[in-house]
């Protein structure tokens, strides 16, 4: 399996799941997810698989300081519905790590480990998500916004020769090339892409 070398970089996101651990998956229901894994997932990368990797990683930091992250304790509610704009690609990115889902998950193992109606849509926030621990009720508002970190000028040209069908071998490798160069330096400037604030 060959992939871009900046994949390898990225932090890992680390979580504890309860049910795994009970279903006898995972010692002490310790794992973790790579950008890797997401990005075998979503079946590519791109700014918005990768917005939402951070984001994820981001909201899971302020929710659990110096812990692993419970997966199936985090409710995560989004500004935009399912069917508008990028929420649909970014809830199923969190979905991935988190285990909320909005009817869809699991039903629960005895009346415990429930994991569906953990996301909502149509939110009443000012954010790109809002991650709630159910446990304890903290909260903390994401926004990411990858405008700052600006793709590279030929890719509209090399987008424009692969829409019409006339990009040679050559041109469609750089255009991926391109592509995931400007993926890495979202990771990179990850500061300047994603904003957090505690509700």
């Amino acid at each position: 399996m060959i992939y871009p070398n900046f994949f390898k970089t990225i932090e890992t996101i680390k979580v504890k799941d309860p049910l795994s651990q009970i279903l006898g998956a995972f010692s002490m229901g310790e794992y973790e997810f790579s950008y890797l894994d997401v990005v075998k997932s979503a079946g590519h990368s791109c700014p918005t698989v990768a917005g939402a990797f951070i984001i994820t990683d981001e909201a899971l930091k302020v929710l659990y300081p110096n812990e692993r992250a419970v997966r199936g304790n985090i409710k995560v509610a989004f500004e935009e519905s399912l069917e508008d704009g990028i929420a649909g690609v970014i809830s199923n990115v969190i979905s991935q790590i988190t285990g909320a889902t909005d009817k869809s998950g699991f039903k629960g193992l005895q009346g415990q480990f429930a994991r569906h109606s953990l996301m909502a849509f149509n939110a009443n926030i000012d954010a790109s998500a809002r991650f709630t621990r159910v446990d304890n009720g903290k909260s903390v508002d994401v926004t990411y916004n990858p405008e700052p970190v600006k793709a590279n000028p030929k890719m509209m040209q090399l987008m424009q020769k692969l829409g019409l069908g006339d990009a040679s071998a050559e041109e469609v490798k750089e255009f991926g090339e391109l592509w995931q160069e400007r993926v890495q330096r979202i990771f990179e400037n990850r500061d300047a892409v994603v904003e957090t604030s505690e509700v």
